[in-house]
C-alpha cells in the first residue's frame, strides 16, 4: 500500500506505462496498469492520461496514495470486476445478489457495492456507477455498468447491439435441438411475468441445446430483447423450466439456486469503438448438474 503521493520528473520522451516500469518508479505490468485505469496516475500539465500518454521532459508524473485495488473485499460481498476503465465497468455478480435497489433491499445491492468501492478507489463522494442492465437476484455471471451518465446513455441508445448470451440447466429435453422463442409478455398483479395473445411486450430468444445428461439439459441462450424474467418464462413455456425455478414451474432445484448464468458480452466500447468481448465460466455448482453421476457442490 502507498501510504503517501509519489513524484517523479521525467528525464526523456516517452510513453507513461513504460516510464512507470522503469526505474525509478520500478512497477511491475499489473500494478501499473491498475494504477491507470483506477485514475491514480497524473500528469500535471493533463487533465487525464492512458498507457501511451507522451511524456516530455521535465513533466512530473505523480502516483496518488491509497488507489489500490483490494478486489477480496468485493470478492467478499459477490462481486468481481472483470475490467474497468474511465467508461465502462464489467463485473461478475454472484447469484443471490441484486443489481439494483428496491423497496425491500436499499443496501446490499451490485450497484450499491460497486458505487461506494469505485468511491473509496477514486476518493470522490460523487457518483462513480451508473446501471445499464439488470440481472435477476437468482441470475450469476456478466454485467455491465457506465461510469457516467452520459456514457450510461449511450450504451442504452445502442443496447439493441449488445451480444448478451446465458447458459442454463433445464429440466427435460427440448424437442428441437435449436430454435427461436417469440412471445409477447406481461407482468400481471402479482409481478410475475406471463406469455400473452394480446398487448404486452414482444420477447425473443435464440436458444441451442449444447447436451443433455440426467434428464436435464445444457442450453446456450441468446437474448434479440430483454424483457423482466424472459428466458425463465420462455423456458417454462416450452415446457422446460429452468432448473431451481420455482416461481415458473420447475419441480427440482439440485443446486439449490437458478440454474441460470450470465455468460458472455460482447459490444463496442463506447469511447474508443473497440470490440469488447467477456466471458465467464459456469459456477462448478451448476456446471456439476451436467456430469454424469456427479454430486452438486457449493461454489
Amino acid at each position: 500500500m502507498i501510504t503517501r503521493d509519489r513524484r517523479f520528473i521525467v528525464a526523456a520522451r516517452c510513453e507513461l506505462l513504460p516510464y512507470l516500469l522503469s526505474n525509478p518508479v520500478g512497477l511491475n505490468r499489473k500494478q501499473a496498469k491498475d494504477l491507470i485505469r483506477f485514475h491514480a496516475v497524473s500528469v500535471a500539465r493533463l487533465a487525464a492520461v492512458r498507457h501511451d500518454t507522451q511524456l516530455e521532459p521535465g513533466d512530473v508524473v505523480t502516483i496518488a496514495a491509497g488507489r489500490q485495488i483490494h478486489p477480496a473485499s468485493l470478492e467478499r460481498q459477490g462481486l468481481k470486476i472483470i475490467y474497468l476503465d474511465g467508461e465502462i465497468v464489467v463485473v461478475e455478480k454472484r447469484a443471490g445478489l441484486l443489481s439494483m435497489g428496491s423497496e425491500g433491499e436499499k443496501e446490499r445491492t451490485a450497484h450499491r457495492i460497486l458505487n461506494e468501492h469505485l468511491k473509496a478507489l477514486g476518493k470522490s463522494p460523487h457518483q462513480q456507477a451508473f446501471i445499464v442492465h439488470r440481472l435477476d437476484r437468482e441470475t450469476s455471471g456478466l454485467m455491465m455498468f457506465a461510469r457516467s451518465r452520459a456514457i450510461q446513455a449511450v450504451l442504452q441508445r445502442n443496447w439493441k447491439g449488445v451480444i448478451k448470451k446465458y447458459l442454463a440447466v433445464v429440466e427435460g429435453a427440448p424437442a428441437k435441438a435449436e430454435g427461436t422463442i417469440r412471445d409477447n409478455l406481461a407482468q400481471s398483479k402479482s409481478l410475475r411475468m406471463h406469455r400473452v395473445e394480446r398487448g404486452g411486450a414482444p420477447a425473443i430468444t435464440h436458444y441451442r441445446v449444447l447436451r443433455t445428461c440426467r434428464g436435464r439439459s445444457l442450453v446456450e441462450l441468446m437474448l434479440e430483447t430483454g424483457r423482466k424474467n424472459q428466458i425463465r418464462v420462455q423456458m417454462a413455456g416450452l415446457g422446460h423450466p429452468i432448473a431451481g425455478d420455482r416461481k415458473y414451474g420447475a419441480t427440482s432445484d439440485p443446486a439449490r439456486r437458478l440454474a441460470l448464468h450470465s455468460s458472455v458480452l460482447k459490444f463496442h466500447h463506447p469511447v474508443s469503438g473497440a470490440w469488447m468481448d467477456f466471458r465467464s465460466s459456469m459456477p462448478s455448482r451448476l456446471a456439476a448438474l451436467m456430469e454424469p453421476h456427479a454430486v452438486a457442490r457449493a461454489k
